[in-house]
């Protein structure tokens, strides 16, 4: 099979689908990587690391799609670039399809299949395909990064001659991957780190981190998922935030990383939280581009607002775009040597991570988000 690696055209977007070491992983195993020129330049992979790891380099993007069997990407393509695949092509990438319906309409009308990243089931099998997990492991990592560059002072305890400067307070919003991968980074430049989750099972593996755990009684209206938040009232997060509002009071930098899958993203933060908070702390919203968890933020924005600083970052594992491609190409190789031998797909279509991921099967709507949206 042809599998082609285009290069993405989001905006601020500097990840490729696979990097040099893993297509010379998949040429071994007997498929046929087709990469677009200069695809993984902003990864820092040369288009010579591709050529001898196996590939054939192609500079027209039209004819690249023309031939795929397979396109990987990391973001979804466009409509037009969908209109350029064949009939029966596959296209693995994230789609987000619950709200992305024009997306599969696309695939359906092109009569392609369409398999998206960030469907995969959250099981112990499929971990090494996680993509979710190891993009928000480096963005969580990355947000204390960029957080501590934009606060005026620094985040360990130090003692000098001329006196003592406290540790920097840092609270985290969220204990998931991101959550504990900020936690365990705050901890490491010397922070004193906060952190607030309603799930009460996070508590031991915060603490494990030397995080101070915020601990408050949930209700019934929170439903959890394979480990995600799906559902919360209004009326608790309103309970929630007046718990929080204390401690991010007293925080120099607050990290927010609260996401609900095919919601906005809950409001955590309020205008009168952020007054009140003191003037040269930073916020960063690791959620912004779902709506954000504070009211104030602004997409791919730094704004100050009532003498705080606020980050809205959209895109942070792209901030990191040679890390972030080597574990999305590992991850994505991963599953299609699942899905797929050389000569083709094995179309388990009871399988569990086959049928949880599968969005559109040759030109058919099957997932249960999108199938009653879509027409057939």
């Amino acid at each position: 099979m042809k599998v082609i690696i285009p290069k993405e055209t989001k905006e601020r977007e500097r990840r490729v689908a696979l990097s040099p070491d893993v297509v010379s992983t998949l040429v071994k195993a007997g498929f046929e990587c087709l990469v677009e020129k200069e695809a993984g330049i902003q990864s820092y992979f040369p288009d010579k690391a591709y050529e001898t790891a196996g590939a054939q380099m192609v500079s027209d993007r039209k004819d690249l799609y023309g031939q795929a069997d397979v396109v990987l990407k990391v973001n979804a393509p466009s409509e037009e670039e969908i209109s350029w695949m064949k009939k029966d092509a596959v296209l693995i990438s994230l789609m987000y399809a619950a709200t992305n319906p024009a997306l599969v309409e696309a695939c359906v009308k092109q009569g392609i299949s369409a398999f998206s990243m960030d469907a995969i089931p959250r099981i112990s099998r499929a971990q090494k395909m996680d993509v979710l997990s190891s993009q928000a492991n480096l963005a969580g990592y990355k947000a204390v990064i960029i957080g501590a560059a934009a606060l005026g002072k620094i985040f360990p305890l130090l003692m000098t001659a001329a006196g003592t400067l406290k540790p920097a307070k840092v609270v985290i919003m969220g204990a998931g991957v991101a959550g504990l991968q900020a936690i365990a980074t705050a901890k490491r430049l010397g922070a004193i780190v906060e952190v607030s989750d309603i799930r009460p099972e996070t508590k031991e593996q915060v603490e494990s981190l030397g995080g101070k755990f915020i601990e408050f009684k949930g209700d019934d209206s929170i439903k959890v998922e394979g480990g995600y938040v799906k559902n919360v009232s209004e009326d608790f997060l309103k309970k929630q935030q007046a718990l929080i509002t204390k401690h991010i009071s007293e925080a120099d930098l607050v990290i927010t990383t609260a996401l609900i899958p095919g919601r906005k993203a809950p409001v955590l933060i309020t205008e009168d939280m952020v007054k009140a908070m003191r003037m040269g702390s930073v916020i960063v919203d690791m959620a912004v581009e779902q709506g954000g968890n504070c009211v104030l933020s602004e997409i791919n924005k730094h704004v100050v607002k009532h003498g705080v600083t606020i980050i809205g970052e959209a895109n942070l594992p792209s901030l990191l775009p040679l890390n972030a491609s080597e574990l999305y190409a590992k991850n994505i190789s991963a599953f299609l040597t699942h899905l797929a031998k050389k000569d083709g797909f094995l179309w388990e279509l009871e399988e569990e991570i086959t049928k949880g991921s599968l969005i559109v099967h040759k030109g058919v709507a099957v997932h249960p988000s999108v199938a009653q949206a879509v027409p057939a």
